[in-house]
């Protein structure tokens, strides 16, 4: 199961950009994988108080998301689906300066983390 977890400012969680965010986030894998993939999708959004966020060594106000997407290893590189991270971190990103507005676009931050095959379950069974 594809599965995001965002760390943002909780000053950007203003109770209409988590809907927002959730949708835009599932929507984003659906325009890579398919609309099938995109109602797998779980998001956990993670709101940072003010001044608990540093850049660069130092404190800061920014909203600056910091999104991971987990997802099985062998999806970032299925061949029906040509350059899925690039295309990932794209509309990702895509997504989340939809929701909060293009001013945070060079902000957002992306990592993709690759689950190997036998290394992840639901309900307690390998999947």
């Amino acid at each position: 199961m594809p599965h995001f977890t965002v760390h943002i400012s909780e000053t950007a969680l203003d109770g209409k950009a988590e809907e927002g965010l959730i949708r835009g986030l599932a929507d984003a894998v659906a325009s890579v994988y398919g609309e099938r993939f995109g109602r797998l999708v779980a998001v956990d959004l993670v709101g940072i108080p003010q001044h608990r966020r540093g850049i660069g060594g130092a404190p800061t106000d920014r909203t600056a998301p910091n999104i991971t997407l987990s997802l099985r290893e062998a999806a970032y590189r299925h061949p029906d689906v040509p350059d899925a991270p690039a295309r990932l971190i794209t509309a990702i990103t895509d997504a989340v300066a939809g929701v909060l507005g293009e001013q945070i676009r060079h902000q957002v931050a992306v990592g993709l983390a690759a689950v190997p095959e036998g290394r992840s379950g639901i309900g307690g069974q390998v999947a």
